[in-house]
């Protein structure tokens, strides 16, 4: 906690004076217009990566930075309710899919997978197994990059996700983050392939 206060104090003596008026602006309402879906992995934040400011990205983070597939049932869906969210009430006008290198997530997909006492994570990383089919069991690399594909497919699978789109009202993109060199790489939508961002 002392080293959470003490963040907490340079914010309030920092950050907070920069941007206190567009926080008090804020403060009745947010109107991002990009959502990003990022993993929970605490080296990929996506507002330093894009040095983003306050109120300009919704931000939903994960294991993996997954999206599962569309479903109504009665389970507990804070990911696709986050997305409903974005894109019903916040009208985003862009999702971005945002993977990153040496992912924990993919790790357990590919290895030995979740701890034997894990209550929730067998059933999540199980969201990769579509991935794993395309990408194969042994390339990191290339299950990171599938995974940000198909997670844009399972997205078009929700209605109002692709109404959206379709109308021209919103677009889906897909990038990895590498943490080792701080580099970006988009997914090209036509080409299927990843190149650095410049």
């Amino acid at each position: 906690m002392d080293r959470l206060l003490e963040g907490y104090r340079r914010f309030r003596t920092g950050h907070w004076l920069d941007y206190s008026k567009q926080y008090e602006s804020l403060s009745e309402a947010q109107a991002p217009r990009i959502c990003v879906i990022s993993c929970c992995d605490s080296r990929v934040d996506p507002v330093s990566i894009f040095d983003a400011e306050p109120g300009d990205l919704f931000v939903i983070r994960n294991v993996a930075n997954l999206v599962p597939p569309y479903s109504t049932d009665d389970g507990l869906h804070g990911t696709s309710t986050a997305i409903e969210f974005a894109v019903r009430t916040l009208k985003v006008e862009m999702i971005l899919v945002l993977g990153h290198a040496r992912c924990g997530g993919v790790q357990a997909a590919l290895g030995a997978g979740p701890p034997a006492d894990a209550v929730f994570l067998k059933q999540w990383i199980s969201l990769l197994n579509d991935a794993k089919l395309r990408a194969g069991d042994h390339d990191a690399d290339a299950l990171e990059h599938t995974s940000i594909k198909v997670s844009l497919e399972r997205l078009m699978t929700f209605p109002f996700v692709a109404e959206a789109v379709n109308a021209g009202r919103m677009s889906l993109a897909g990038a990895r983050f590498s943490i080792f060199d701080g580099q970006l790489e988009l997914l090209d939508p036509t080409t299927g392939e990843f190149s650095h961002a410049q």
